[in-house]
């Protein structure tokens, strides 16, 4: 259930450095990092650990929802944030909830892995999807019990019940701001998908129609194509066919790759009756763009306990944009989930982007 407001310290809260302006630390031309925080990694609340945090929905100007990837027997939660970008980032706990199935029993790691979500409009529900099978529910926000389950195409499910592979499926969800379009991406291809022969995972995108708090229904799928060895993890959903992705990867000695494109599905064709994206021509694929490798921020005092090309990168899974920043720029947050494991950092970072019109085709 929601508990009452509690602050957890927070520790690591970069100030943007001199000569960088309001705009913080620049990464690169549409993008500089406002600040991150440590403040969360390795703390509790209400007797439960505040790890694994994979995604991120805000609420407000200054609040968010946050999900847990949960494991073993430790409940499904959601945790309820305290944002503040400024000059000084700052992530605190005012709450957690926990998800529970229709009869009041709560899911856990064993039948629940937490990696997408949405706070619907109204602020008394959100979606959340699960890599498990995969799925997306709908949970009331006042107690955390399920509501509703969207339909899933049967292709999607995990095999043997369909094509899709285990741990990678429903990485991503996002809906409109007038929550009329939802997006589920795949955080890896089907077996009939595949990669390319450089190494470029061909994945899928659902988009569903609907409305927020209501039934919604797939009706399109489009085609990304990855950066090779990368996955997609998150989407921002800006309407009009305009998206952010976010990618993420990891080598073992070498550490993460953490990266943002702005995406257009402008004149995409649907690809649901494709059998495989692999038969598709280049031009059929989601046009991207980047916008910013986390890797070329300044590491702004970050520490790494794993080696990592920046110490300022981790295991990032979360993203949410917020609202206008001076210069008309916009506030993205990042978070990352540490896997509840002692060589990784949960970390909220808050960059400031421009976000010029998506790539067209």
């Amino acid at each position: 259930m929601l508990m009452t407001a509690l602050a957890v310290p927070t520790s690591a809260a970069v100030r943007s450095g001199p000569g960088h302006g309001d705009d913080g630390a620049r990464c690169a031309p549409g993008a500089s990092l406002l600040g991150f925080t440590d403040g969360l990694d390795k703390t509790t609340f209400d007797d439960t650990a505040v790890a694994g945090l994979s995604a991120l929905s805000l609420t407000g100007p200054s609040r968010g929802l946050t999900l847990v990837d949960n494991v073993g027997t430790t409940p499904a939660r959601i945790y309820d944030l305290s944002l503040k970008a400024g000059r000084d980032l700052t992530a605190t706990v005012r709450g957690v909830t926990t998800l529970r199935r229709p009869n009041g029993a709560p899911y856990t790691g064993a039948d629940f892995d937490g990696e997408g979500l949405v706070a619907e409009r109204g602020g008394r529900t959100v979606l959340a999807s699960s890599e498990t099978e995969p799925t997306i529910r709908r949970f009331r926000l006042s107690d955390g019990t399920q509501t509703a389950e969207l339909p899933v195409p049967a292709r999607f499910r995990v095999t043997p019940d369909g094509e899709a592979v285990r741990n990678q499926t429903f990485e991503a969800l996002a809906a409109t701001p007038d929550g009329r379009e939802l997006y589920a991406g795949m955080e890896g291809p089907l077996s009939t998908d595949g990669s390319d022969t450089e190494g470029h995972a061909l994945v899928r995108v659902l988009r569903y129609t609907g409305r927020s708090g209501g039934a919604y229904a797939p009706t399109a799928q489009y085609a990304y194509r990855t950066d090779p060895a990368l996955g997609l993890v998150e989407l921002v959903a800006l309407g009009r066919g305009r998206l952010i992705a976010l990618e993420r990867g990891f080598t073992a000695g070498v550490g993460n790759t953490v990266r943002v494109y702005l995406v257009s599905a402008a004149g995409a064709p649907d690809v649901t009756h494709t059998g495989s994206l692999a038969d598709l021509s280049p031009r059929a694929f989601l046009r991207k763009e980047l916008l910013v490798d986390l890797a070329t921020c300044p590491p702004s005092g970050a520490t790494a306990k794993q080696p990592q090309p920046n110490p300022l990168l981790d295991n990032v899974e979360g993203m949410a944009l917020g609202g206008s920043s001076a210069g008309g720029r916009h506030v993205l947050y990042l978070i990352s989930d540490d896997n509840a494991g002692a060589t990784q950092t949960t970390r909220v970072y808050a960059l400031s982007v421009r976000l010029h019109p998506s790539p067209g085709r």
